[in-house]
């Protein structure tokens, strides 16, 4: 009898380790959020109304995201962290955006010394925190990749293309390049003046040189 209650006892821990929590099972492939873009996103253009209207795929999403903890993400390979980050970057901006919908620009949220990006609206680990960090204090700072810029979108005018999309550690690099390519090929943020000689880049580039500077 005591044996089998300890048999039992080993088959019921054992059961219960395996039951993923939200982090553990955490969805890779971001398939909630690629449906948003997929659903909301038509050349580039958000149609904030609709996602207005129906936000609960999108906050769900950002919900499991904030249930992802600081260790588990940790234990990721890098590319699985850059694209969560990604993600979370844009998805945020989205529910910051129908958070005030209707507002002509997105500068127009927060204040002169608090803009948008630095209003704390993004759930990570535990706490609250801005798109500012998320930018700078994450991406820039932990991950090499000058291309992150080309997928980060911010919503105003100067910023990249949204894509239809979401980024997954399996196209990641594919993603970014096309990304890339996307964004240089809008004439009116880069361009070439073949008669001076003169190369016209987005100020992204200006802003953030040293992220696109190679080491000689």
């Amino acid at each position: 009898m005591k044996r089998a209650l300890l048999l039992a006892a080993g088959c019921l821990l054992a059961c219960l380790a395996g039951v993923d929590s939200p982090a553990a099972g955490f969805d890779h492939a971001h398939a909630p959020f690629d449906r948003v873009l997929k659903a909301r996103v038509r050349d580039a253009a958000v149609d904030y109304a609709a996602l207005k209207r129906d936000p609960r795929p999108l906050n769900d999403y950002l919900d499991a995201l904030a249930a992802v903890s600081e260790e588990d993400f940790n234990r990721w390979p890098q590319p699985e962290r850059l694209a969560f980050l990604l993600n979370l970057y844009n998805a945020a901006t989205l529910k910051l955006i129908i958070d005030h919908h209707p507002v002509k620009s997105i500068k127009d949220i927060g204040g002169f010394l608090s803009g948008p990006w630095k209003q704390p609206v993004v759930r990570l680990f535990g706490e609250t925190t801005t798109l500012e960090h998320v930018e700078h204090g994450l991406i820039r700072k932990r991950y090499a990749e000058p291309r992150a810029h080309f997928a980060m979108v911010c919503a105003a005018k100067g910023c990249p293309p949204l894509r239809a999309e979401a980024y997954t550690a399996a196209r990641l690099d594919e993603q970014l390049n096309e990304q890339g390519r996307r964004f240089l090929a809008q004439a009116h943020k880069n361009r070439v003046d073949a008669a001076k000689r003169i190369v016209h880049l987005s100020p992204i580039f200006k802003w953030f040189s040293e992220d696109f500077e190679q080491p000689v």
